[in-house]
């Protein structure tokens, strides 16, 4: 049964060659979750074709986005809503039609298999729900700003040093939970510092992470509508060159985290897509 509260606008060429692929691939599998998915040109309205997409991606919880072509419509959208904070799940046949700085996104490349489109989209589907039920029990909808790298070298190793802006806003009308701690979850070999200060650490509890950062909260709670930002910085060597090994000037690091707010009200997990380029200052 569909649940109408959740709505995912779908995006994607209006081609007879994507009928299959959006009915049996996209449109059943977030059926089978609850989740209404709908195209544009299955809906009846009488504003001009691009206010009714502004409208229903402003509206919609989530974003599918077919990139397959590499459809200009299609792509300027999914910047619109992407824009607009919209939790996007990127498909294609192709990795090669994902841009360069959406590759850290969540996508799906199905190779024009509509088994594989839908198996892999109930996963997303359920990763997304997830997202949205952590802002509807807790109340704040966490956003990680554009990240921001520099690169230190010597004559043996290149340390990078990345500079973290994420924003909590209470998207309700009421008082969030109470955020009694803040963990943030990396791979190994990362040393975090808040205010000058190295953060603590010890083993993660949450796989495929490795270690467990605890930072300080600026807010011990969200009033309704509020906003506040954590700020750190994230230390890793990236290479070594104790055997003559050439060291880059430029080191590009993606991946993903996860930020976990321990509250008054259970655990929230969100996670955040990385991918910054860390380059040596020049002098």
């Amino acid at each position: 049964m569909v649940d109408s509260s959740l709505f995912a606008f779908v995006l994607m060429p209006f081609d007879i060659q994507f009928d299959d692929l959006y009915k049996f691939g996209i449109k059943e599998p977030a059926a089978e979750l609850g989740i209404l998915a709908e195209r544009v040109d299955e809906q009846i309205f009488s504003e001009g074709i691009l206010e009714r997409i502004y409208r229903q991606i402003a509206l919609a919880d989530i974003i599918i986005a077919e990139m397959t072509g590499q459809n200009p419509n299609v792509f300027y959208e999914v910047g619109y809503a992407h824009g607009q904070g919209k939790l996007c799940i990127l498909s294609t046949v192709t990795a090669s039609d994902i841009p360069f700085d959406l590759k850290h996104k969540r996508h799906i490349v199905h190779g024009n298999s509509i088994k594989t489109l839908a198996k892999q989209l109930i996963e997303e589907l359920t990763w997304a729900k997830g997202e949205i039920e952590n802002i509807q029990k807790s109340h704040i909808k966490v956003k990680l700003q554009d990240l921001t790298g520099e690169l230190e070298k010597t004559k043996f190793w290149a340390n990078g040093k990345i500079q973290f802006k994420i924003d909590m806003v209470n998207v309700s009308q009421r008082p969030s939970a109470e955020i009694e701690a803040v963990y943030f979850y990396s791979t190994k070999g990362w040393t975090l510092s808040q205010d000058g200060k190295e953060c603590s650490s010890t083993e993660s509890d949450l796989p495929p992470f490795e270690k467990r950062h605890f930072l300080l909260s600026p807010v011990r709670r969200l009033q309704k509508a509020a906003w506040a930002q954590i700020k750190f910085a994230a230390d890793k060597t990236l290479a070594y060159a104790f055997k003559g090994e050439e060291l880059k000037d430029t080191y590009r690091i993606t991946g993903r985290s996860v930020l976990r707010l321990v509250t008054s009200e259970g655990n929230f997990d969100y996670e955040l897509p990385i991918d910054v380029t860390v380059d040596e200052f020049p002098f």
